[in-house]
């Protein structure tokens, strides 16, 4: 499945880069915000008491969800930016704190949008980790999201994705 998302990202990047494009093409770069808007709020509507929960005793807690993509924020991005992450898994597995784990998820997502920033097709293209971490970044947040959502809902809340469709409906 993984091998079919980057074959799928790099016709993306080679069709653009035909076109002469400089910058990541638009058709990729608009499931980054969105993917990042819903976690982000995801992050702030559940309560800080059940960052603990688990919709299972096998599954992870909502707060060591955040976590995770925060942390593979970090690492696929530092990738993109081929620097080291700033931030390692181990400072991150040590959070508790609502406030401190949705405010490392924002903080790994501005990090990515400063390497998307930096980011253009060719660059892209030019390894298979490169593009690896780039497309990585986009399904795991969604792949993510995807559990959360779950864990919003048995708690009585409205993900964001499904709040955000409501209110296009009604305007």
């Amino acid at each position: 499945m993984i091998r079919a998302y980057v074959s799928a990202v790099l016709l993306v990047c080679a069709s653009a880069a035909l076109f002469g494009q400089d910058k990541l093409t638009p058709a990729a770069k608009r499931y980054f915000d969105p993917i990042r808007r819903n976690l982000e709020a995801a992050a702030e509507a559940m309560p800080a008491e059940k960052y603990s929960y688990r919709l299972t005793p096998d599954q992870m807690t909502f707060g060591e969800w955040i976590i995770h993509s925060a942390q593979r924020n970090y690492a696929d991005c530092a990738v993109l930016k081929g620097e080291t992450a700033p931030v390692t898994a181990q400072q991150l597995a040590a959070l508790k704190a609502k406030s401190e784990v949705s405010k490392a998820l924002k903080d790994s997502f501005e990090y990515c949008a400063a390497a998307f920033a930096a980011e253009d097709d060719q660059k892209a293209l030019t390894s298979p980790q490169t593009a690896y971490s780039y497309l990585h970044v986009l399904v795991h947040n969604n792949e993510v999201y995807g559990n959360i959502v779950g864990y919003l809902r048995t708690n009585g809340i409205v993900p964001p994705s499904t709040a955000a469709r409501g209110n296009r409906q009604s305007k």
